[in-house]
């Protein structure tokens, strides 16, 4: 036996929507007043590519870009493997290349970060070191490998000191960022209960920062790969030498091969440097929690 009403039944369902309360119209801000540091600077940089565009031009005649694509691209298969077991002692001397480059460069770059670090020194350190990181960046790796083969001779040693130089701009510029990004309350906590700046380094900054630095640093060693690659057309060690030897005498298909070979080891490393990163990622966030 049902309990309800009939005409309740029978009622027809409204299609009307539920009434909204009145909400007070929000009032408009004058358009100077959204010209802010960020919407400035995308303006800014939108200006530039439409005037840049003005000054690119092609070379004025009739270029039939398909075709030399294709035939381009026919010179480069099937790759020549009779290269091979030169092109990996070449491809390992540019990993150690890249590898201790990139080593050199952390352990550097730790360093100048502390002190190019607005949180952690004073205002004058913080402008000098970072006029010093500027300064460096602006030199390309294929300069540093010039100025270091000229130093110390044409060889692995001078790719390694070059792309040492060459990681500690950036790498110094993206650790100080990191230090500049953290919490400060507990390193000042660690300070107020007696803990020395080492200590308030080591326990209040160190573990937040460090899934930053990690990341920067595999970051870095997947491009030094790529660039002890290049700065061996300079004399730097490394498969440069056979690149650049390949291209000159117009030997494409082993030149493919020397390609196939960076690609894979770059992707390995891609992908080893993404399970680091899970990794870490996890266990920083175990430790948060507890």
């Amino acid at each position: 036996m049902s309990d309800s009403n009939p005409q309740e039944k029978s009622r027809p369902l409204s299609s009307d929507p539920m009434p909204r309360p009145h909400l007070p119209s929000l009032p408009k801000r004058p358009w100077y007043e959204r010209l802010n540091a960020l919407n400035m600077t995308l303006l800014i940089f939108l200006l530039a590519v439409v005037f840049s565009g003005f000054f690119v031009s092609g070379s004025g005649r009739s270029v039939n870009v398909i075709e030399n694509l294709s035939r381009f691209a026919q010179d480069f298969f099937p790759p020549d493997w009779s290269v091979l077991d030169r092109t990996a002692a070449a491809l390992l001397e540019t990993v150690v290349i890249a590898i201790l480059a990139t080593f050199f460069a952390i352990v550097v770059s730790l360093v100048l970060a502390v002190g190019a670090a607005q949180n952690l020194a004073p205002s004058w350190v913080v402008i000098s070191i970072r006029m010093g990181l500027n300064m460096i960046r602006t030199v390309p790796s294929l300069i540093w490998a010039v100025i270091a083969v000229v130093a110390v001779g044409a060889n692995a040693v001078a790719g390694v000191i070059a792309l040492t130089f060459y990681s500690i701009g950036y790498l110094g510029k993206f650790f100080s960022e990191s230090f500049e990004s953290m919490n400060m309350d507990v390193a000042r906590s660690l300070r107020g209960i007696g803990a020395d700046p080492l200590q308030a380094f080591q326990y209040g900054i160190w573990p937040h920062a460090r899934p930053m630095i990690w990341s920067h640093s595999i970051w870095m060693l997947e491009y030094n790969i790529r660039s002890a690659s290049i700065i061996g057309y300079v004399g730097a060690g490394g498969l440069g030498l056979q690149l650049h030897a390949y291209q000159e005498y117009g030997q494409y298909d082993r030149f493919a091969t020397v390609l196939i070979c960076i690609l894979v080891v770059v992707t390995s490393l891609d992908f080893l440097s993404e399970w680091i990163r899970r990794r870490i990622k996890r266990r920083t966030d175990r430790n948060l929690s507890h």
